[in-house]
């Protein structure tokens, strides 16, 4: 475990010798949402590749590149592709990110994922505001000897996602004219789709969404005292609510098709960003 500590120092000093200081907010960009990283101005992009502990990413959609610079007046720093546990990464492998970010002295963070619809309510091409999530399903990333250094050995997730940062996020898709839906986001492991016996499952449990990242980095993030806020785009709907199969090329799709109004509201959260 020390060694973890020893490791998140060198990508650290790495970073910090490379970038222009402590950017205010850490955004993860989810499946087919990295064209975010098209507004981010003056940017400075690393590929994962290039800086010491990180692996890289093998998914479709994730191009695998930390970019830092200015979205609007702040200084930001954004993950464009994320690692899953599903790509075979050992949970501290998924969770290293956001633990540097951490270490850099980042407090709050912005995750984004595709997600599939449980709430028969929803459509593909809604964005939903995740105001708690269900987690059980996932290994926990603080299973083991707890880093003290990183946070508690038993950290509250009463609030994993910061209830004023919420209010923010909806008085900001009111602003830029986004119909920002609100649920629970529920995390399964992956790579296959579920089948539809488990989403209903998941929507007697009071899941509006199902996706394979997220929680693990939520989780992670809460450890060490960050501030949360989190959004899925719904990119398909969930197994059995349509008669059609699921593919990962209809998350990529419906991500490019969202790209413009997605964009518009992070944009408006991360400029009024308490």
């Amino acid at each position: 475990m020390k060694d973890t500590i020893k490791k998140l120092g060198k990508t650290v000093e790495y970073l910090r010798g490379i970038t222009q200081g402590t950017p205010e907010i850490a955004i993860i960009l989810g499946s087919g949402l990295g064209s975010l990283a098209g507004s981010i101005e003056g940017k400075q992009e690393i590929r994962y590749e290039e800086i010491p502990g990180f692996p890289a990413t093998t998914v479709q959609g994730h191009e695998g590149k930390l970019i830092f610079g200015r979205l609007g007046e702040r200084y930001v720093m954004a993950m464009k592709g994320r690692f899953h546990y599903y790509e075979g990464h050992d949970m501290g492998f998924v969770v290293y990110p956001v633990r540097v970010f951490g270490r850099m002295g980042v407090k709050n963070l912005l995750v984004t994922n595709a997600a599939g619809g449980v709430n028969t309510g929803f459509a593909p091409g809604d964005l939903m505001l995740i105001k708690d999530h269900i987690g059980f399903f996932a290994e926990n990333p603080l299973r083991g000897e707890n880093l003290d250094e990183l946070g508690p050995r038993f950290p509250d997730m009463s609030a994993a996602y910061d209830r004023s940062l919420q209010s923010l996020a909806m008085e900001c898709a009111g602003r830029v004219g986004v119909d920002l839906k609100s649920g629970v986001y529920c995390y399964c492991k992956g790579p296959s789709f579920e089948t539809p016996a488990e989403i209903r499952a998941m929507r007697v449990l009071g899941a509006d969404a199902v996706g394979m990242s997220t929680v693990p980095e939520v989780i992670a993030a809460r450890h060490m005292g960050m501030r949360v806020l989190g959004i899925s785009c719904i990119t398909n709907m969930a197994a059995g609510i349509l008669d059609q199969p699921l593919t990962h090329e209809e998350v990529i799709e419906t991500g490019k098709m969202v790209e413009q109004k997605f964009s518009a509201l992070v944009r408006e959260i991360v400029k009024n960003w308490e």
